[in-house]
């Protein structure tokens, strides 16, 4: 199966951490969880049109979790800080948020 881009990248990460990571251009994804670096990285080009430095990624495990007398698990994800080239642009969507 052929993955796109948009398959690739699920959503951003909205978080403190990872808006304050923005000023050091580090941009945090959910991605998919058999995805590669290399995929990732393609992916973010591609989509953002930047020039991609380096990707890190965290496979986030799942945690427990409570909801009155309900209890389950949230569910386990992939996520993606990639760091971009010093004489790139940055992503647009970001800008707005800081």
């Amino acid at each position: 199966m052929n993955k796109s881009a948009y398959d690739i990248i699920i959503r951003p990460v909205i978080s403190e951490a990872s808006l304050d990571n923005t000023k050091s251009r580090k941009y945090t994804f959910e991605v998919l969880p058999s995805a590669t670096k290399a995929e990732i990285a393609s992916a973010v080009e591609e989509v953002f049109g930047v020039q991609v430095d380096a990707v890190n990624t965290v496979s986030m495990k799942r945690k427990p979790k409570a909801l009155g007398v309900h209890r389950g698990y949230t569910s386990a994800w992939k996520k993606a800080i990639v760091t971009l080239k010093e004489g790139s642009k940055t992503i647009e969507f970001f800008d707005g948020m800081i």
